[in-house]
């Protein structure tokens, strides 16, 4: 087991080092630079008499120069690409110390009428999602939260083996994250999927071959006229004809510059993480299969996506003066990199949606595999077909931290219910969001926070937060009947775990009361499996009715006058309630 702690500050060291080391390299490459710019002026100027010397001098200082910026570009770029695995390493340090509510909450993917998602604090401030999310685009950050909302038992072990896989790949996923950082998205991918789907190609396929037909003529005149063969004049008419033919499309060809200007920078950051994900090799099955989607044509998604970051490229080189006249004038640029972008959008504008699919996913299961990897004291769950639905040995909520959390044993079997009842703040709705988040994680492949977990697919519904609406002029108690309703009608179609905490709050106690006894009842004559948090301690007589319901409870008590809670879940029904001696302790009454 990996010391995680240890691995990021360790991280942290190596990173800064080498941030500081390309520093002092970019320090004496701009130096070098400098000399080199000088001494060639020097060259030229001390031969300037002899010109042919002085011209290769010249050439000379010149592709030396481009090298060396070109050398300093790199170094620049390591150094950008080490200072981002600095902050990706500081970030999983602080995170970890329980600095993390200041990252993106998820409450964008909240939806209050999910099957469970409003009432576990899977999204918001201090939730899951924002605990352990780690994705670097829009479209991964919404794949994990559909991941996180899926309610999805079918194939779980291929899911722990591909979280398992990328949690044993640090380095890897830490060069995506740090990769991903360095570029910024402008468009959403919807929007750029959208706009290939419905795109019209304008250009004939004789753009295939006439912009190098008239670049060729375009050579051949201007030999002509440096050998005195054609008047000057000629090569300055041809220049009119180029601008002629490309004026014909100028049109088309500004709404696509306008348009694509705006997508240069996605496919630039996308073609980078494709090349990740390509080069990558992975010991699961799920992440083969989706690495196998972008490497399936004859050349690889990331080469491809390259190719047309290239040509758009190009194409904003038309921005400057200079090269739009002489470059369309008599190379017919323009539309030569109009016609490359819209080849290539009619042989792979229908693959871009998979590639961004499979981006995503990678995207999203590099923040699994990360929780994987930061939490390796929590088990992956045995997936099982026996009676009992979850068998967990010191359950706890992973959100806590270990050394206050209070684990509990938890065993309930298919078509048991349980009800729980205890003092105020004695942990009933924790153990609750503990339960849900147990399922939750379980579902999606992830490790739990338990010593040993057997586990019984099922999905999960809840009943745990219903709010009034003003703007629906619906009641509290008509909304949480709403959620009730729900849950019958859903349980009727398929097996769920049901959780629910305090229901029919919006009533009086006698209907309470009543009510929650005839809900609960109908429920375990669904063959309901589930759990009920109550302060209503006559619904526990339920349980000398139906064999299938079980008591269990937490505990307070009453020590020097103090209030203490163990957290432990214990079997029976709960004695001590704190409500009076809380108003009493607090001066309230």
């Amino acid at each position: 087991m990996i010391d995680t702690n240890n691995f990021y500050k360790e991280n942290v060291a190596l990173y800064k080092a080498k941030a500081k080391a390309s520093h002092k390299k970019m320090i004496s490459l701009s130096l070098v630079r400098l000399i080199v710019f000088v001494l060639t002026g020097l060259g030229v100027y001390f031969t300037f008499n002899t010109w042919q010397v002085a011209v290769l001098i010249a050439l000379a200082g010149v592709v030396i120069f481009v090298k060396l910026l070109s050398k300093y570009t790199d170094v620049k770029n390591d150094k950008a690409f080490f200072e981002a695995l600095v902050t990706i390493n500081d970030d999983e340090i602080a995170i970890a110390s329980g600095k993390f509510h200041d990252r993106d909450s998820g409450s964008q993917y909240q939806d209050p009428s999910h099957f469970y998602s409003l009432d576990i604090d899977l999204f918001g401030r201090g939730s899951f999602f924002q605990f352990i999310n780690r994705t670097t685009i829009n479209e991964g950050g919404e794949t994990l939260s559909n991941l996180l909302k899926a309610n999805n038992i079918n194939n779980i072990p291929v899911r722990q083996t591909a979280i398992k896989a990328l949690s044993n790949m640090p380095k890897w996923r830490q060069h995506y994250l740090a990769a991903s950082s360095l570029v910024t998205i402008e468009t959403p991918a919807k929007t750029i999927i959208s706009w290939l789907k419905n795109y019209t190609l304008f250009l004939p396929n004789t753009m295939r071959w006439l912009p190098l037909v008239f670049s060729i003529i375009t050579g051949v005149l201007l030999l002509a006229t440096l050998g005195s063969f054609i008047a000057p004049s000629i090569i300055g008419y041809w220049l009119f004809v180029g601008l002629g033919v490309t004026g014909v499309y100028v049109k088309k060809i500004n709404e696509l510059s306008f348009k694509t200007d705006k997508l240069k920078y996605t496919f630039r950051q996308y073609s980078v993480l494709l090349k990740h994900i390509e080069e990558a090799e992975f010991n699961s099955e799920l992440l083969n299969e989706k690495q196998a989607l972008i490497t399936s044509e004859h050349k690889k998604a990331s080469v491809i996506f390259k190719e047309l970051s290239k040509a758009l490229d190009a194409l904003d080189n038309r921005n400057n003066i200079i090269g739009a006249i002489f470059g369309n004038g008599y190379f017919l640029n323009d539309l030569k990199n109009s016609y490359k972008i819209e080849q290539w959008i009619k042989n792979y504008g229908h693959k871009v949606n998979d590639w961004f699919e499979v981006v995503s996913f990678f995207d999203a299961y590099i923040s699994l595999g990360n929780y994987a990897f930061n939490h390796q004291q929590f088990v992956f769950p045995k997936i099982t077909n026996v009676p009992q639905v979850i068998e967990a040995e010191k359950l706890g909520h992973p959100l806590l931290n270990a050394s206050k959390r209070i684990d509990s044993n938890l065993q309930i079997n298919n078509e048991e219910f349980f009800i729980v009842t205890g003092a105020n703040m004695a942990g009933k709705s924790t153990f609750l969001r503990t339960v849900s988040l147990h399922i939750v994680m379980a579902n999606v492949g992830l490790p739990v926070c338990a010593k040993s977990s057997n586990y019984n697919p099922v999905k999960l519904i809840t009943s745990m937060r219903t709010t009034d609406s003003l703007t629906d002029d619906s009641s509290y108690f008509f909304s949480e009947l709403t959620r009730l309703k729900f849950i019958v009608d859903t349980i009727k179609n398929e097996p769920y775990f049901i959780i629910l905490d305090e229901i029919l709050k919006g009533t009086n106690s006698t209907d309470k009361a009543i009510g929650s006894k005839k809900f609960v009842e109908k429920l375990v004559a669904s063959n309901a499996t589930g759990i009920i948090a109550t302060h209503d301690l006559s619904l526990c007589a339920i349980e000398n009715e139906l064999k299938n319901v079980k008591n269990y409870y937490f505990d307070a008590e009453i020590i020097n006058d103090e209030l203490y809670f163990d957290y432990k879940l214990k079997q029976g029904v709960c004695q001590n309630m704190n409500a009076s001696f809380l108003l009493k302790k607090m001066d309230i009454v």
